[in-house]
């Protein structure tokens, strides 16, 4: 349904916390001038933890307005209150987002059996296409292959975001599930082995910073040129890694501010990257021919 390179976008702010829509507007034709194959918007990279229920609605809605249907644009939409993951779920697809992605709840640290119905609950109330999103390291909660090859039976749930990094755990949803969803990678460092052993993309805190030379990658690897997409992945290699040199979003911000497109602001809890690694994250740009 979607491949590729499709990148977990930023959200820009005001100095004064509020969201930058003309920086979110760069921001989409930034991507769709670079090859970004979609858009995921509001995910943890956006900061979705850290905006309240109308600017998350809010950022959807415009982000759809300015890609005007020339990318797709998947919502995030998941919450650990099954409710508000249906109501979010709901207004994306009244907003027209093409899919919508949804992470495990967070926190309350369910059982297999409780993620399953959490789920099941959200795609019968909603018939817009969900992806799965299993990010153990942020949650705290685990979905395994089992549940999701259960989940899997759903014919609006079209696929599953892994980000454990284990290219075992990859392999395994491919061989069971990779016949009924799509199996994206969420860890760019592990992203190309992923897509080599049948994944169908990665959804990418990269791309934000280096979307033509990750559209080139992912594209590469689907159409099994693999020398070329390992060309790729070795020049960005290192930018992966500073990427997280502190918590996701907060090194990728600095990046895209200072390729020009927004400004500098981020939300608390979350601060501005510490000035030690400022250099760090430059010179990793410098090396992805990106500055």
């Amino acid at each position: 349904m979607y491949q590729g390179s499709m990148v977990a976008l930023v959200t820009p702010m005001q100095d004064d916390g509020s969201v930058d829509f003309d920086g979110l507007q760069r921001l989409v034709d930034f991507h769709v001038d670079n090859g970004t194959q979609a858009i995921i918007s509001v995910g943890t990279t956006g900061e979705s933890a850290t905006l309240d229920f109308e600017e998350h609605i809010s950022v959807i809605a415009e982000t759809v307005k300015y890609a005007r249907g020339r990318i797709p644009v998947i919502a995030g939409t998941g919450a650990n209150s099954t409710q508000e993951a249906i109501e979010l779920t709901r207004r994306a697809e009244e907003l027209d987002a093409d899919a919508c992605l949804l992470v495990t709840p967070y926190y309350n640290k369910p059982t297999q059996e409780g993620l399953y119905r959490h789920f099941r609950a959200i795609a019968e109330a909603c018939s817009i296409p969900q992806i799965l999103y299993n990010v153990p390291g942020r949650t705290a909660c685990d979905m395994l292959t089992e549940t999701v090859a259960r989940l899997a039976d759903i014919e609006n749930i079209v696929g599953i975001k892994d980000a454990t990094g284990d290219i075992r755990r990859a392999r395994e949803l491919v061989e069971v599930c990779g016949d009924r969803m799509a199996i994206y990678s969420g860890d760019d460092g592990t992203a190309l082995e992923h897509m080599l052993v049948g994944g169908r993309g990665d959804i990418s805190v990269t791309s934000n910073v280096a979307p033509a030379a990750m559209n080139e990658m992912c594209a590469s690897a689907l159409d099994g040129d693999e020398n070329r997409a390992r060309e790729l992945n070795e020049r960005l290699a290192n930018l992966h890694k500073a990427l997280f040199v502190e918590s996701n979003p907060i090194p990728v911000k600095w990046a895209v501010r200072e390729l020009g497109l927004i400004g500098p602001a981020i939300r608390l809890p979350l601060t501005p990257l510490s000035e030690k690694y400022h250099e760090v994250v430059r010179t990793a740009m410098r090396e992805a021919g990106i500055i």
